[in-house]
């Protein structure tokens, strides 16, 4: 299917590349496109351009894009797991950062599916191929507590329960400066961002998304420690809700600026999820895990101390 995109003056001198994938779906990655400006797919005013190619104001692109992204085969991988806790039903692992869910299309090995279908032999097809027993998901750069269903009763009800908000997440994460309010609610729609396709922002017609936090400690006027609890599940809503408020996290290279923060050996997003609480599927127990803090964001703590 082509589609045509016209450029504007937002993104006049973008390279080609770059422009291109802020218009095509999430899972086509910046490689493929390369790959298919070098092949024809993707011209300019009709006519063949390098991926390097500056676009201009007005330049109509065409864009052969795909119907469906291929299939994705996922295979098991033995990946070490932090396993907070484990039966028959459940298993709850403290993911490390870095390291993303479920595969993609760009992004098919290394994941924590990958490694659960070596950790768990009768995982595969609960809930799906490529996700298998996932019911909700945690940022890349993320770190933290995730639970994963292991058969069909578990997928349904912990899947009801975060769809109902049944559940109680709570995150701890370094945010920039101070705050006037040193515990509040905040209360912001949240969308997709209205250029940047592969951002989140506060917008008028956004969801209803609500981030309750305490400030714990304070570093000087350079950080802050935050707890934080979940009303709502929106993609990157602590991110883009303490964006909003003036304090991003330490670390994010989407809605921050991480290279001030290299200094306190900070090189990804200071958000781990260190708590997790839902209902048993089987027995309807109230549970609780608890992740501890990997050993990056212990380190920015006490960087940020002694400074």
């Amino acid at each position: 299917m082509e589609e045509n995109f016209l450029v504007t003056s937002r993104e006049n001198g973008w390279r080609l590349d770059k422009f291109v994938v802020e218009k095509v779906p999430d899972w086509i990655s910046r490689n493929y496109v390369q790959k298919a400006i070098k092949h024809g797919q993707i011209i300019v005013n009709g006519n063949l351009k390098k991926p390097s190619y500056k676009v201009k104001n007005n330049d109509i692109v065409s864009i052969e894009v795909p119907d469906n992204p291929p299939k994705i085969e996922v295979l098991p991988e033995k990946i070490p797991l932090n396993i907070i806790y484990e039966d028959k039903d459940i298993i709850v692992v403290n993911k490390p950062p870095f390291m993303i869910v479920h595969p993609v299309f760009n992004k098919v090995t290394g994941t924590l599916v990958n490694a659960l279908l070596y950790h768990c032999k009768d995982l595969q097809g609960i809930g799906g191929e490529i996700r298998p027993g996932i019911v909700h998901r945690l940022d890349k750069n993320t770190s933290g507590a995730i639970v994963v269903a292991k058969n069909d009763l578990a997928h349904q009800s912990l899947s009801k329960q975060f769809k109902n908000r049944k559940t109680k997440k709570t995150y701890i994460a370094l945010i920039k400066g101070t705050m006037k309010r040193k515990n509040g609610e905040i209360n912001e729609p949240i969308g997709r961002h209205p250029q940047i396709r592969i951002k989140m922002a506060v917008v008028p017609d956004g969801k209803e998304s609500v981030t309750l936090y305490k400030i714990i400690k304070e570093f000087g006027n350079k950080a802050s420690l935050a707890w934080i609890n979940l009303k709502t599940g929106r993609t990157h809503q602590i991110r883009v809700h303490f964006k909003y408020m003036g304090h991003p996290l330490l670390g994010d290279e989407v809605y921050g600026n991480p290279t001030e923060d290299f200094k306190y050996g900070i090189r990804r997003q200071m958000l781990h999820a260190l708590k997790l609480g839902l209902y048993h599927p089987r027995t309807n127990e109230w549970k609780e895990f608890v992740a501890p803090l990997p050993e990056d964001f212990k380190e920015a703590i006490i960087n940020l101390n002694n400074e």
